[in-house]
Order: C-alpha cells, then sequence, then structure tokens
C-alpha cells in the first residue's frame, strides 16, 4: 500500500466512481417513479381526460374527435 501525505493514494478514484454511479442513477434508474418522465400526451389523449373529468360534453367531445381525425 502507498501512502501520500497520510492519506491512500487510490481511495479518491472510489469516490469518483461512488459519484459516477450516483450521477447516472439520477438519470437513468428511476424512469419507473411516478410523474418522473412523462409521456407527451397526443391531442385525442387530452380530450378523452378533459371528458372523463367531465369538462367537456359528450357532443363537445364527439365534435372534438371529429375534427381532430379529420385533420390527422
Amino acid at each position: 500500500m502507498h501512502f501520500y501525505d497520510g492519506h491512500f493514494g487510490g481511495m479518491h478514484l472510489v469516490w469518483w466512481f461512488v459519484w459516477l454511479v450516483f450521477i447516472l442513477w439520477i438519470f437513468f434508474i428511476p424512469t419507473d417513479i411516478p410523474h418522473q418522465r412523462r409521456t407527451k400526451e397526443n391531442s385525442l389523449d387530452i380530450l378523452k381526460r378533459r371528458f372523463a373529468k367531465g369538462e367537456i360534453s359528450k357532443e363537445e367531445f364527439e365534435e372534438y374527435r371529429t375534427i381532430l381525425k379529420e385533420n390527422k
């Protein structure tokens, strides 16, 4: 073992590894945590959600859905 100024010579490499694992964990591992990364909603999904919440009537839903399907 090689000591330099009272510190183990390669110990700083262990801390670099710990930080690297921590940073990778932050960006790549928690993809299954709710609300971590949201999938992009398309306009029909938003329309269905608004209808389910009662924000729009059935007639409005049908009208908007027809317009959306025509524009695709």
